[in-house]
């Protein structure tokens, strides 16, 4: 149509960061960090290794063996989390804070995914840490499924925040929460409607893809997930919460790697890699909804704001050039499948770690 305004071609933005992030350990760090390094000033990184990082001076070893992993020439500051069970000592809350590294504590309900066997079997064992958690100001990070066999998977989201979440808050009303990975429109409007110290992130697999995706021309594990990917309704709410403007809702990828023979294998495990190209498919989202002129909030500001650390002051510029991802990372069963491999991305990165955005003209900051 004559008067739509045209859809900028460069977005220069704010340097973003990454809510909710696997980067894994040993030799897969050097792609991991790498990936995300490159697009992210800062990440949550979570704790579920194998073993779990469960203490304080485990995160802190973590933290350096990732910063070991970072290219020459990139900064990057791996924000550290601590893996929630039913032993934790609520002591460990105090020296976590003290140290400044760790920024949160992710409760897995055991075997809800990933490495979780050692999660938390009943939340109320953990009563005392949460309470200390209160007293030190340090957000409970949350996977949000119940693991009742008797709950269908595709609504183990919803129960989790009927049978947990919302008791929880009604028993500790000063724990910040954020609810990660959201995938439902229930989820959507439980977290709207919180107080503000409830927040959640949302993954640019989930507001690309609805669970048709796991079954487009046969199985497609590596489009399996957990949550695993719901109807379209959800995804529209999913939308709808990202590019609205609502500082409750924050980028998160939970970029989640596993190597080939773990995905296509007849137990394959759950996650997608998205670290490669992840702002940029974000971008994607944004420009398909119209809202790139929202994308530096939800990527850039409402996490930090939510987390109390200051905005980045670098930034990053991408322009809207179709780029093709490789197939695969690597080689042989040991390589990752990343998200769109052998297929192209829209958005790429122009310019990075640059000065504060200058407007321009065809530009959005």
């Amino acid at each position: 149509m004559a008067n739509e305004t045209p859809s900028p071609q460069r977005l220069a933005m704010t340097r973003p960061d990454d809510w909710h992030v696997h980067l894994r350990d040993g030799a897969m760090l050097s792609l991991t960090v790498r990936d995300t390094a490159r697009r992210f000033a800062r990440a949550i990184v979570m704790p579920n290794l194998d073993p779990p990082v469960v203490t304080t001076a485990q995160a802190l070893h973590y933290r350096q063996r990732i910063l070991d992993a970072l290219p020459a020439g990139l900064r990057f500051d791996p924000l550290m989390t601590l893996y929630l069970t039913d032993q934790t000592p609520a002591t460990e809350m105090a020296a976590a804070k003290a140290s400044g590294r760790v920024h949160g504590v992710k409760w897995y309900p055991a075997g809800a995914t990933t490495n979780s066997a050692r999660g938390v079997t009943d939340i109320r064992r953990c009563e005392a840490v949460l309470a200390a958690m209160e007293d030190q100001d340090l957000p409970l990070l949350v996977h949000g499924e119940v693991t009742d066999p008797a709950v269908d998977v595709f609504d183990r989201e919803q129960v989790f925040i009927e049978r947990e979440l919302a008791p929880l808050l009604e028993r500790h009303p000063q724990l910040r929460v954020v609810l990660e990975h959201i995938t439902t429109r229930q989820a959507v409007d439980f977290v709207t409607q919180a107080p503000p110290r409830v927040a959640a992130t949302i993954t640019v697999h989930h507001l690309l893809l609805n669970r048709n995706a796991l079954f487009t021309g046969g199985l497609r594990p590596h489009h399996y997930c957990l949550p695993v990917l719901k109807r379209e309704e959800h995804r529209r709410a999913l939308l709808r919460a990202a590019t609205g403007g609502n500082p409750k809702f924050f980028l998160g990828t939970d970029s989640a790697p596993h190597a080939r023979r773990d995905k296509e294998s007849a137990c394959g495990c759950a996650g997608i890699y998205t670290a490669h190209a992840a702002i940029e498919l974000y971008a994607e989202v944004f420009a398909a909804e119209a809202a790139l002129d929202r994308l530096q909030a939800f990527a850039c500001f409402h996490g930090a704001d939510f987390y109390g650390l200051p905005r980045n002051t670098e930034s990053l510029t991408l322009e809207r050039k179709p780029w093709a991802v490789s197939p695969q990372i690597g080689e042989g069963e040991d390589a990752l499948i990343p998200l769109r491999a052998g297929e192209s991305v829209a958005w790429r990165i122009a310019s990075e770690l640059e000065p504060s955005p200058i407007g321009h003209e065809d530009c959005v900051a």
